[in-house]
C-alpha cells in the first residue's frame, strides 16, 4: 500500500511533466510558423455570415477571388448571387 501511495506523486511529476514539454513544442512549432495559422495562396475562405433563422444562414464565401452569397440549411443550398471580382483580388 504505501509503495502505491509513494508512486502517486512521481507519476503526477511525470504527467505535468509531460503536458509541460506538449505546450512547449506547441509554442515553438507556432512561432516557426507551423500548424493551422493563416496560409499564402488559399483558395476559399468564409467572409461574413448572416443566422436567417434556427435553420438557414446566408454565407459569403470568396473563391478565387469572387465573392459569392450562399443560403445555407433548410433542406437545400442555393448559390443567391455571385458579387464578382473582389477589390482585393487585384485581377
Amino acid at each position: 500500500m504505501t509503495e502505491t501511495l509513494s508512486s502517486i506523486p512521481w507519476a503526477v511529476a511525470a504527467l505535468a511533466v509531460t503536458i509541460a514539454a506538449i505546450l512547449l513544442f506547441a509554442r515553438l512549432a507556432a512561432r516557426a510558423g507551423l500548424g493551422a495559422g493563416p496560409r499564402a495562396g488559399r483558395r476559399l475562405a468564409v467572409v461574413e455570415t448572416l443566422a436567417v433563422d434556427a435553420r438557414r444562414r446566408l454565407v459569403i464565401a470568396r473563391i478565387d477571388g469572387r465573392e459569392t452569397v450562399l443560403l445555407l440549411g433548410g433542406g437545400n443550398d442555393l448559390v443567391v448571387a455571385d458579387l464578382g471580382r473582389t477589390a482585393e483580388s487585384g485581377r
